[in-house]
């Protein structure tokens, strides 16, 4: 048998084996006349560039979003631990004082006023620490400007110091409902 002949058998043998694959197939088959199997060049630059320019376009909404979701989280947190507060005065009568802290939600106080009722197992599983990796503060009674409050529950914000704008500004329970 000729090589002619032996090429044109492969052939009649590969086209009758692949025939009803799609593209992708034919293009990872090995071809008929011995040549290698794949991509060209070409295939691979336009699909390099079709990414680039989609990471283009989703990167950057994706990146300033991350400030906002964090701020979001430490809303979330602190309405949880108001949740809390509320189940603990509802079982003891007050509110834990600022020296018991959030941890009284957690454990039952050994300082202060002892809840005689406090719930066995606590009113969180654990406390929170905010999405900026810092405790959250907590004062009761808060003297919040002009009103007065039974409790405040802080987070520091971005930049974990009191006060700032934007995103370094505090979050507190009497703050959840703007920006």
């Amino acid at each position: 048998m000729s090589g002619r002949e032996q090429v044109e058998g492969m052939w009649r043998m590969w086209s009758g084996k692949h025939r009803h694959r799609g593209f992708l197939a034919s293009r990872l088959a090995p071809r008929a006349c011995g040549g290698a199997a794949g991509f060209t060049f070409i295939e691979i630059m336009v699909v390099v560039a079709i990414l680039a320019i989609l990471a283009a376009l989703v990167i950057p909404r994706i990146m300033g979003r991350t400030d906002d979701a964090k701020r979001t989280a430490a809303k979330v947190q602190i309405r949880n631990i108001e949740g809390a507060l509320q189940l603990y005065k509802l079982d003891n009568g007050v509110y834990p004082s600022t020296e018991q802290g959030l941890k009284a939600l957690v454990e039952k106080p050994s300082v202060g006023v002892i809840p005689k009722k406090w719930k066995i197992g606590g009113y969180l599983p654990k406390l929170p620490e905010d999405p900026w990796a810092n405790p959250y503060k907590y004062l009761s009674p808060s003297q919040k400007g002009e009103f007065k409050a039974e409790y405040e529950i802080i987070s520091l914000g971005t930049d974990g110091e009191v006060g700032g704008e934007g995103i370094n500004a505090d979050i507190t329970n009497f703050n959840l409902d703007k920006d």
